[in-house]
């Protein structure tokens, strides 16, 4: 078994909690089907916000789904002139037996253009 990193991505439509819960549920929920996890082989996830999204921590979601012993934290994603605003990003590492290749990294709604070469849609 290994540590493999997966990643995602969601726009959010809003900066309100209720829009950052539902947009960051949906994004871990697609990842965990996607990648077939259970909390207990999540090792760590890092998530981070665009500097307009702040009502609400990402990683709270993260507990209300179950994820209470996984080590999580929230930061600011860099502030970059032009970047796509509203975004959740995520970094999952797992512990695993797929090769880095098996691993499906998830982006969804506008943030489905920040890695075209990685998303299904």
């Amino acid at each position: 078994m290994v540590v493999r990193g997966i990643r995602g991505a969601i726009s959010v439509s809003e900066n309100t909690a209720e829009a950052i819960k539902q947009a960051t549920k949906e994004l871990l929920l697609a990842i965990a089907a996607e990648n077939e996890l259970d909390p207990e082989m999540i090792a760590s996830a890092l998530f981070t916000a665009t500097k307009d999204l702040d009502a609400d921590f990402p990683a709270s979601t993260a507990r209300e789904l179950g994820w209470n012993m996984v080590p999580l934290i929230c930061a600011t994603e860099i502030n970059v002139p032009g970047s796509m605003p509203k975004v959740i990003r995520v970094m999952i590492q797992v512990n695993t037996d797929k090769s880095q290749d098996e691993i499906n990294h998830v982006y969804l709604g506008n943030a489905v253009s920040l890695r075209r070469d990685l998303s299904a849609q």
